[in-house]
Parts: C-alpha cells; structure tokens; sequence
C-alpha cells in the first residue's frame, strides 16, 4: 500500500513541476486527437446532414451499418489503415506510417462512423414542424439544412465532444499505425501501456491522471449540453 501511496505522490510532482516527458507525450495526444476530431467533424457534420434530408432505397440499412460502427474496434481499424498504408499497401507511396499523421489518419477513420450517427440523430430529435414551416416561409432547402443544424446543435457537439473522447482514449490503433516511438508518436494510452510493463508506476500514474481529468471534462461538457 506504501508504494502505491509513494507512485501517488511522485505521480502528482511530475504533474505539478510540468515534467517535460509528461508534458510532451500529452501534448502530442491533444494535437493528434483534436486534429482527427476537427477533420472527422468537417466530414461528419454534413455528411450526417446529406443522410438525414435524402431520402433514397437502403437509407435505414445504411444509418443501421453506420450505428453498427460505433462500436468498431481498434485494433480492426488499425489492422486496415496498416495494409492500406503499409509499403505492400496501395498507399504506401505516401510513407505515412509510424508518423502522427498516419494516426490522425486512424482516428479519423475510427471516430468518423460514430460522430455521422449522433448527428443523424441529433437531427431526428428536430420537431419536423420546423422544416414545413421555413419552406412554407420561402427557405431553400439549404437555408432549411441550415436552420435544423443550427436547432440541433447541442446535438451536434455532443457528437463532437464523444468522437474526441473516443479518440484520444483509443490504444490499439495508435500502437498498430504510430509505433509508440518516443518523441514521435508515443501517446497518453501507448505510453501507459509501455511504462507500466518497464515497471515505472510513477510516470504511468501521472500519465493515467491526467486522461481521467480528460475524461472527467469531457463528461462534464456532456452532461452540460445534455442538460441544456
């Protein structure tokens, strides 16, 4: 119990003195994760929005296949974002691999299905009312698009706020595409995992710390755009 308490202590004073390796490995986590975050919800937001206003065969099979992905692992995506840009890969010109972008890459690929289905369903909680009334008011269909993204858009943040959490909380894919190189691409999650098998307990709890708080903000965010 003792040299929990002490990792504790220790775990804290990295934290508090800013201790570089600390600071850069959360660092490169934000920058990588907030990247993907901001790409997958320029893809997302009116991809979301194209699903929900169109109207065409096999749309409930599609929003179903896309509520299937929340869920998808990472290690699954990892494996395919590997072999598409491996050196044998059809995109392996582009020597992305073991890079932060190569992760970016993946994280995007991960977060992207699941922010699609919370904005399709932010949009359904829109009164349809809403719709019937700017058309009948001479509102194009964009300017209606529009207006129904902007009713939704607690909704729309949510999705946000979780496709972040769920990126920067991954491991598999980061390890599979990054390499958990020092300096480079080693991030919150990898580090931990790393650290804790060299057996240095302080650093990985310092670390483990400063994701809880992560998380601990992102459910706090969530539940102050739930409640509004």
């Amino acid at each position: 119990m003792s040299q929990i308490w002490q990792g504790l202590v220790r775990a804290f004073e990295l934290i508090f003195t800013l201790d570089p390796e600390v600071m850069g490995i959360t660092a490169r986590s934000l920058a990588i994760s907030v990247s993907a975050c901001i790409i997958a919800s320029v893809l997302a937001i009116p991809l979301g929005g194209l699903i929900h206003f169109a109207s065409f065969p096999g749309k409930r099979l599609l929003v179903s296949t896309i509520q299937t992905f929340f869920s998808l692992p990472t290690v699954l995506v990892g494996l395919l974002v590997f072999l598409l840009f491996s050196a044998a890969g059809p995109l392996g010109v582009f020597h992305l691999m073991f890079s932060p972008e190569i992760m970016v890459i993946g994280q995007v690929v991960l977060v992207l299905p699941l922010m699609v289905g919370l904005v399709i369903s932010a949009l359904a909680g829109v009164d349809p009312g809403m719709a019937e009334t700017a058309a009948a008011l001479g509102a194009s269909r964009v300017q209606t698009a529009v207006l129904l993204l902007r009713e939704a858009r607690y909704g729309v943040l949510t999705s946000v706020i979780m496709g972040f959490g769920r990126a920067i909380s991954e491991v598999g894919l980061a390890i599979m595409v990054g390499g958990n190189i020092a300096g480079r691409t080693r991030v919150l999650t990898t580090a931990i995992s790393l650290e804790t098998g060299r057996g240095d307990i302080e650093l990985s709890l310092a670390l483990g710390i400063i994701l809880l708080i992560i998380a601990l903000i992102i459910n706090l965010a969530l539940n102050r755009l739930q409640q509004r």
